[in-house]
């Protein structure tokens, strides 16, 4: 089964310009976990699946930590999602930089995405 959280809003100061560790930016970030969680369509239960909320505790937790890049930035989520959630097979990480600081460019954003597995 698929869990998805979609373009959490989070202001975050990642960025290699002194501006962006500075003032900080605002980011989406976006998750979607393959995970063993069909038990928690027959029985109900929260504790039988990944609750959003501690994805999005997670998510928050990560982006507080300063990084020039954002291939760091979801590598670090990305891991310690797979790390945490037993039930996890595989996880989808996508950020993205609204407004990046590039001159000249008129963009709704710029980001990266990864995918990692369980092995």
């Amino acid at each position: 089964m698929r869990i998805f959280l979609n373009d959490i809003q989070v202001h975050a100061h990642h960025g290699v310009m002194e501006q962006e560790a500075t003032v900080g930016g605002d980011f989406l970030v976006s998750v979607s976990m393959e995970a063993d969680v069909e038990r928690a369509g027959e029985t109900d239960c929260l504790e039988d699946t990944v609750n959003y909320a501690d994805i999005a505790l997670l998510v928050k937790q990560e982006m507080a930590i300063r990084s020039k890049l954002l291939e760091h930035v979801a590598t670090r989520i990305a891991k310690r999602l797979l790390a945490e959630f037993s039930a996890a097979r595989s996880v989808k990480v996508s950020i993205t930089k609204l407004c990046p600081p590039i001159p000249g460019l008129q963009s709704s954003g710029a980001g990266v995405e990864l995918t990692l597995r369980n092995l």
